[in-house]
């Protein structure tokens, strides 16, 4: 429980120090896909060793993976981001996770809503590991344990950043590996 407490501190303080500001809705045009309902949104929900191989995929495609949660204002500012990159650089082998780090009891009152609302069509997975002292070290041994995060690699490199990105400035971090 005090590992809880403490990572919902980190991640509020690091979303309360961010400036305010509306939330950017999804893009007008999103991926053409069966349309999504709360009923139909299967997630899958993981602790960190069997999260871990997300992280560490041997092939030829750039992976995305950032860390977010609904109650995370910069977070929801910058998924539109990810969807737009998702979408731009389909035919370039870039793959998205979105990990959600929302809490057990919001997967079906705010997760799954907010998945819908706004037409999230990267993949969604749950983080729900209470022992965020022994997993963030391993995603990265600079991570303070504050959200947004996002880990961008390949097959020859990676990088690990803590910081809310604007659509242009992770499009110019994917193609430093592409």
């Amino acid at each position: 429980m005090k590992n809880i407490l403490l990572l919902l501190l980190l991640c509020c303080f690091a979303c309360k120090n961010q400036t305010k500001q509306n939330v950017v809705e999804a893009d007008a045009n999103p991926i053409e896909s069966a349309v999504k309902s709360v009923d139909t949104i299967d997630l899958m929900v993981y602790n960190f060793d069997e999260l871990e191989p997300f992280f560490y995929q041997d092939d030829d495609k750039v992976h995305v993976i950032n860390f977010w949660a609904t109650w995370c204002a910069p977070c929801v500012k910058e998924l539109p981001h990810f969807e737009k990159l998702k979408t731009e650089y389909a035919s370039k082998n870039l793959d998205v996770l979105l990990v959600s780090l929302d809490f057990e009891q919001a997967y079906e009152t705010k997760l799954k809503p907010f998945i819908v609302e706004h037409n999230i069509q990267s993949k969604v997975v749950v983080l729900n590991d209470p022992d965020s002292n022994s997993w963030i070290p391993k995603i990265s041994d600079s991570w303070s344990g504050s959200i947004p995060a996002t880990i961008i690699y390949n097959k020859d490199k990676r990088q690990f950043y803590e910081q809310t990105f604007t659509y242009d400035e992770l499009e110019a971090e994917v193609n430093k590996f592409l």
